[in-house]
Formats: structure tokens, sequence, C-alpha cells
């Protein structure tokens, strides 16, 4: 066995951490084609394969996570190279994958305080509503609702959620307030456009109020809020959203609501990552704070 390149491991991790030749190029700065030829020349000095093709991307073997483990204390070296004083600056671009509300009121405050703590990361938030990918291409952290079926990655629970059914004020002046779970039935419903819905752990309407009719749905939540302000209907919302606005009212709080978990999913080699660390140290401590909020016991 030769003696492996460093610069062919930090290809490796670079590959190992998002699971993807072409994520791994975009983040190196190279093409697709010397991606697989570093990791070819990888496998020949180290006498077998260090990564296998799945349906989730391409996957470390035993031989690949032992050589993942050594490109890790290369790079810890060269950044200790870079500080040579022993002050440790977290460098490097964070994505993030999670749901519009959770994009905007948990990922973007953690990220500003990742940005305070460590002025070297950068993070990016991607607002999707979708189940966890199998592939969680160019994506180092994706928070789904639901606890999510992945292969070759890790999902760790965050918190936990509740929907209520809200009106606004005009519309129950100008409607009969529900008084029970029956009277729904004259009342239309602001939600997701079923035939769309991507997660199943958000199919809750038709459990919840079957007979309700929809008004106005989409496949944004900020759009169920506003239309549920502007008298839409009543709308079924994450209580952390919808208990920001006074105008507002949660209607039939004791019979309708839905409890659900946002969850974390990553790859362990990603998870690693110093940089990607502090990130979800960061969600942990927003949602932590704001905890009350989630549970729409805040109000």
């Amino acid at each position: 066995m030769n003696v492996p390149s460093a610069d062919d491991l930090l290809i490796l991790l670079a590959v190992g951490r998002s699971g993807r030749f072409t994520s791994a190029a975009d983040d190196l700065g190279v093409n697709h084609t010397t991606v697989s030829r570093r990791i070819s020349a990888l496998e020949q000095s180290l006498g077998g394969r260090v990564l296998t093709r799945s349906a989730g991307g391409w996957e470390l073997t035993d031989l690949g996570r032992e050589a993942l483990s050594a490109a890790e204390h290369i790079e810890a070296a060269v950044g200790r190279l870079r500080n040579p004083h022993g002050e440790h600056r977290l460098e490097g671009v964070v994505r993030v994958s999670a749901t519009d509300g959770f994009s905007a009121y948990i990922a973007a405050p953690a990220g500003a305080l990742v940005r305070q703590r460590h002025p070297g990361i950068s993070v990016e938030i991607v607002a999707t509503t979708r189940r966890a990918s199998q592939q969680r291409s160019g994506m180092d952290i994706e928070v789904v609702v639901g606890r999510p079926q992945v292969h070759r990655a890790e999902a760790h629970r965050l918190a936990d959620y509740h929907l209520g059914l809200y009106g606004s004020r005009d519309y129950l002046a100008a409607h009969a307030s529900p008084s029970s779970v029956r009277d729904l039935r004259d009342h239309a419903l602001v939600y997701f456009i079923d035939s769309m819905l991507q997660v199943d752990e958000l199919d809750v309407a038709r459990r919840i109020a079957p007979d309700m009719q929809d008004s106005i749905s989409s496949t944004n939540v900020f759009v169920h809020v506003e239309a549920t302000r502007a008298a839409g209907g009543l709308g079924l919302l994450p209580c952390f959203m919808a208990d920001r606005h006074p105008d507002l009212v949660r209607v039939l709080p004791d019979d309708v609501q839905a409890r659900l978990s946002y969850w974390l999913v990553s790859r362990p080699e990603t998870l690693r990552r110093p940089e990607v660390a502090a990130v979800v140290s960061a969600l942990r401590e927003v949602v932590h704070a704001q905890r009350a909020m989630l549970l729409g016991f805040a109000r």
C-alpha cells in the first residue's frame, strides 16, 4: 500500500460529508472529473474501495471511514497552522434546509447567534417543506416535520410544536364563532394544498376537521397566516407563528390541535464538522428558548 496523498484524503472528506461528487466539486472549486480521478487514486494507494454507490449517493466503506478519520486530522492540523497562537477560528459555509416557519423563526435567529460567536461561518438557509431527502445533496443539515426514515444518516428530535385553529377578529365578527367541532362545517379552512402535500405528518386537517371545505390553500405557511389574517377562513396554523399576531384569535383550543415534531437530519460525518456542530448547538438553544411559543403556551 502506498502512502495516500493528503489532497486526495481531503477530497474524500468533502465527498463523505456531502455524499455527492458534484457537491464536493463545488465546495472545493474543482470539476467533477477531478474529484472522481482523485478518489480513484486514493483507492489505488489504499488498496481498496473507500466509497460505494447507494440510492442516497456515495457512502463510505469501512476503509473509507478510516481514511476519512485521517482526513479530519489533516483538516484540523491545517486549521492549527492558520491560527498558530491557538485561537481556533471556525470557518466555512453551513447549509440548512428547513420548513418555512422554522427557517424564519428558529433557523434565522440561530444563524445570527452563530455569526455573533463565529464570524467566519456563513449560514445558508433553504426554506422548503418536504420529507427528509435520501440524497441530501448540498445540504449539511435538514430539519423536517415528523420522524424521518433515512439511511446512512442520523436523525435527532429537536422540538415539538402545536398547530391550532385561528380566525381573525374581523372574520369572527362577521361569522358565528364555532362553539364546537360540529360547528366547523359552517366554516372554510385555510391550509396546505392537499394534493401537493409531501409530509404525511402535516396531513392532519381532515382528521381534525373533516367537514370543513377548503378556502385558500398554499404550499407556504406564511400564506396560510396572511390569508387567515385577511378573513379568508379559519386557518390551521403553527401556534408559534399565529400567536405573534394580536388580530388572530385561537378557536376551540381544547378540541382542535395537533402536536408535531421537528427532527434534525444529517450525515454523521457532517455532524463532526465543528462549524456544523456550532449551528446545531445554536438551533437547540433557540428551540429551547422558544419552547413555550412552539407549544402555544406563550399567549
